[in-house]
């Protein structure tokens, strides 16, 4: 079920955050869509980079990375349950990790942009930017989830 396109613009010699122009946010046939403009005026200068340019917080800076209490993690973007804090771990990493996502929450594409070929995850309902998935968690998926914390939203339960 490929409904997205996704469009990655990039020399590959991009540091650990995106330059402005150089990589985009997912595009495509999204159910909550907003103008560069509103995304702009909803989100800081942070938040637009990483969730509209795919960019990356640094590591070890997200008040959520240290969030286990009971609860939902949601899109900032567009309010959509993402994560339970019941697949939440500490990775160790200096960002919020994941063994698995909702059901129907995240959509995926294959990123190159740092020399190497990762898995980056993208809500499905607004197309923002989350983070990337590796193959070096825990059981039961073996995935970490590894997630820019300025993407989300924690609602306790």
């Amino acid at each position: 079920m490929n409904r997205r396109k996704f469009l990655a613009i990039g020399t590959g010699a991009s540091a650990l955050t995106a330059l402005p122009g150089i990589l985009t946010a997912a595009e495509g046939n999204f159910e909550v869509t907003r103008t560069e403009a509103e995304w702009r005026a909803m989100l800081t200068d942070a938040e637009y980079n990483v969730m509209r340019e795919e960019g990356t917080e640094r590591a070890g800076t997200s008040p959520l990375d240290k969030v286990y209490e009971p609860g939902i993690y949601h899109c900032k973007g567009c309010g959509q349950a993402l994560y339970s804090s019941e697949a939440k771990y500490d990775s160790g990493t200096g960002w919020p990790s994941f063994y698995e996502a909702l059901p129907n929450a995240i959509e995926t594409k294959e990123d190159r942009s740092l020399f190497a070929v990762r898995t980056e995850c993208h809500c499905d309902r607004c197309g923002s930017h989350l983070g990337h998935i590796f193959d070096d968690g825990p059981a039961p998926t073996g995935k970490r989830h590894c997630l820019n914390g300025v993407s989300l939203v924690f609602e306790a339960a």
